[in-house]
C-alpha cells in the first residue's frame, strides 16, 4: 500500500528543476505525480516515479541530494466533499497529515488522486479502509495499464 516518494532538495534558480527532470528521463524513469516546495533559496522537489530505486541512483550519480520516504496513494469519490471525507476520517482518528498533493494517472482520467504523507501511516491504512476510502497500491503507480 505505501508508495516511494522521492525528495529531492533543489536551488531555487531558473532551469534547476529542468535539469533534474532530464536526470529522470535519461534513466527513462516516468514521473507519475510531482510537488514543488520552496523557500527563498531552495526548495523540496517531492516525486512518485514508476522506477523509483533507478530515479534515486541517476539522481545521486548526478550530484543530487535525494532523500525516500513513504506515502499514500488515495482514490476519493469524484464528489463535492470527498477530499474533507478523507481529511476527516484521518483527523477524527487522530492521524495527522504532514503534507498532500494531487495528480490525475491516465488510466483514472478525471479522477483526481492525492498523495498522503501521514504521522502513522499503517494507522491511516486501516482507517481509511474501514472508511470504504480507495487506496492506491504501488503496482497500480508503477505500473498502469
Amino acid at each position: 500500500m505505501l508508495i516511494n516518494q522521492l525528495s529531492v532538495f533543489i536551488e531555487n534558480k531558473k532551469g534547476h528543476l529542468s535539469k533534474i527532470t532530464q536526470v529522470l528521463k535519461d534513466a527513462s524513469v516516468d514521473i507519475r505525480a510531482i510537488s514543488v516546495f520552496d523557500s527563498a533559496e531552495f526548495g523540496i522537489l517531492r516525486v512518485v516515479v514508476d522506477k523509483p530505486e533507478e530515479g534515486v541512483i541517476a539522481l545521486k550519480n548526478a550530484g543530487h541530494v535525494v532523500k525516500q520516504s513513504m506515502v499514500l496513494a488515495v482514490e476519493p469519490s469524484d464528489k463535492v466533499g470527498s477530499f474533507h471525507d478523507v481529511f476527516n476520517v484521518l483527523y477524527k482518528n487522530d492521524v495527522n497529515i504532514e503534507y498532500v498533493y494531487s495528480f490525475v494517472m491516465p488510466s483514472n482520467v478525471g479522477s483526481p488522486l492525492i498523495i498522503l504523507k501521514v504521522d502513522d501511516q499503517e494507522k491511516a491504512i486501516d482507517v481509511l479502509k474501514n472508511s470504504n476510502i480507495v487506496i492506491i497500491p504501488k503496482e497500480e503507480i508503477y505500473n498502469p495499464s
